[in-house]
Parts: structure tokens; C-alpha cells; sequence
């Protein structure tokens, strides 16, 4: 049965109070420390975002790994992912990770990891993410089929990982739906105002390949002479985010309405932290503050 009003628009409200948290793993200080103890160069995030995100999958090649990632550029990522498994196997990049996260929770939210209310939070999250499909969601399997730490912050964090690749995997489907390749898909998005096209220049498509893409969407009428978007363009990206949160909120169903209200109140001190913690950018082309949730 498909997932009532209720819990599509809960699908887009939980990822923006998730997504934040998640994505700390990208650009704290504790997770470059024990990524450059392994070797990685750590002057970038790229070198090790590309392994931290991928490992799941166990050593996987450019090819899989554009697939999965599906935005970036594959030249960018070949130069990153090729080399990447010559400098620590996927059971050490895993490990890794998680004693960054680990320190990371520790500083950011201190005693508060211990608390009964943090552990409730670890409970919701991770009912949530074992109710999650992981039918044709690559990332999301990868995350699900890791042991679960023993600790409620390790716990909570895993459990958001999976929740927000199988978005993520869901959205990649979403957009082939909407017949967006990866170049198109970051046009598209910078056309509706998501983010500045220069923010988008991150995932390394050359000037031409994005000009390219630019023109194959002028020629659906998806955005006009001066990269904006059309009528058509913005029903069209709404129509992948509808996708998008359609394929999501399946996994929210596991929780009652009065669950989820409680887990927006128990993660509101951690998105805090995430939020005042000064490693998030600003403009990313995540779109979480513009993109705004459909009048199911």
C-alpha cells in the first residue's frame, strides 16, 4: 500500500533533520585524522570522501562507483576511487570511519551520549532503517549489511547512513525516471535555484560538458537562454523530489505519527550541534534548505 500524505511529507522533513548530521562525517577534523593515519591525503575532502562513502560496497572501481554516486564527474571520480584502494583495504576505511564518528559525537554532543534520551533516539532511527527497502539501493545495502555498534551514538549514526542512501538510491531512480543523466541532473538543479552553478562545479564537470547538458535541456524546454528554469523545468524537477519522497517514505511507516514528532524533539539538540558545529558549508548542492516539500 502506498505510504499516506502524512508520511511522504515526513519523508522530506526527516531527511532535513538527518541529512545535517550525516553529512559531518565529510569534513570533521577526527574523521581527516584517522584517514591520514591510514595514508590518505587530507590537504582535499575528496580523497577520502570517495572511500568513506564507498567502502560499504567493499573496494569497488570508478565504474560502480559513478554509477552509485551518480552526480560526479567519472574522470573525477577514476582519480580519486582508482588510487584509493592502494593506500588502506575497505575493512580498514570502515573502521576508520567509525572511530572519527565516534570522536566526532563525543566532542560535538559530550555527555549527552550517555543519556536515556539519546538512546531512545538511537531505538526510532534504527527501526526506521531496518524497515527500509534495500531492493536495487546499492549504497543502502552496503550500509545495512555492516554489524551494528554497540554504542547508541554509533548506533544512531548508522542508522541515519542507511536512511539517507536509500534517499539517495531512490532519488538516482528519480531522476533516470525524469530523464536526467548526472551532468543534467546538476543543471536542473542549479536552474531551479537550489544552489549557485559555481557550487555544482565540485563535482568536476568541464565548462563544456555542463554547457552540453545546458543545451539538451533547452531543447526539452527546461530552461531558458539564461540557465533558469522554465514552467516546465520546475514541474519537472518537483515531479523527481515527488519521486524522490515517494520512494523514501515506505521506510517512516515503521514509526507512528506521535514516534516521529517525539524523534524530531530528541534529534533537535543533534542537529543543533551539526548545524552550530562550523564544518557544514553554507551552499552545498544538497538543496536541503531550498528544496521545499510538495502540498501532497
Amino acid at each position: 500500500m502506498a505510504p499516506d500524505t502524512y508520511y511522504l511529507q515526513a519523508a522530506r522533513r526527516m531527511w532535513q533533520q538527518f541529512e545535517p548530521v550525516h553529512a559531518l562525517v565529510y569534513y570533521a577534523p577526527e574523521v581527516f585524522e584517522e584517514f591520514a593515519a591510514l595514508g590518505y591525503d587530507v590537504a582535499t575532502r575528496w580523497p577520502t570522501y570517495f572511500p568513506l562513502r564507498a567502502a560499504p560496497l567493499g573496494a569497488p572501481g570508478p565504474e560502480r562507483v559513478s554509477s552509485a554516486f551518480y552526480s560526479f564527474s567519472p574522470q573525477m571520480v577514476a582519480e580519486h576511487v582508482a588510487p584509493a584502494w592502494t593506500v588502506a583495504s575497505s575493512d580498514q576505511v570502515l573502521a576508520a570511519r567509525l572511530r572519527g564518528v565516534d570522536r566526532l559525537f563525543r566532542r560535538l554532543m559530550g555527555d549527552q551520549i550517555g543519556t536515556a534520551e539519546f538512546a531512545e533516539t538511537a531505538r526510532l532511527v534504527r527501526r526506521v532503517a531496518e524497515a527500509a527497502d534495500t531492493a536495487g539501493r546499492p549504497l543502502a545495502a552496503g550500509n545495512a549489511d555492516l554489524p551494528w555498534p554497540d554504542e547508541p551514538h554509533l548506533e544512531l549514526w548508522q542508522a541515519i547512513t542507511i536512511i539517507r542512501e536509500q534517499r539517495g538510491d531512490g532519488h538516482v531512480a528519480a531522476l533516470l525516471t525524469g530523464g536526467l543523466d548526472p551532468c543534467e541532473s546538476l543543471v536542473s538543479f542549479a536552474a531551479i535555484g537550489a544552489a549557485p552553478v559555481e557550487t555544482f562545479g565540485s563535482r568536476q564537470w568541464t565548462p563544456e560538458q555542463w554547457e552540453a547538458a545546458a543545451d539538451r535541456l533547452r531543447s526539452r524546454g527546461w530552461i531558458d537562454a539564461d540557465g533558469k528554469a522554465t514552467d516546465l523545468g520546475l514541474e519537472g524537477r518537483d515531479q523527481v523530489e515527488r519521486l524522490t519522497d515517494r520512494l523514501a517514505a515506505g521506510a517512516w511507516t515503521a514509526l507512528s505519527e506521535t514516534e516521529i514528532d517525539r524523534l524530531v524533539e530528541l534529534n533537535n539538540p543533534i542537529l543543533t550541534a551539526a548545524l552550530l558545529s562550523g564544518l557544514l558549508p553554507g551552499t552545498n548542492t544538497l538543496g536541503v534548505a531550498t528544496v521545499q516539500p510538495p502540498k501532497w
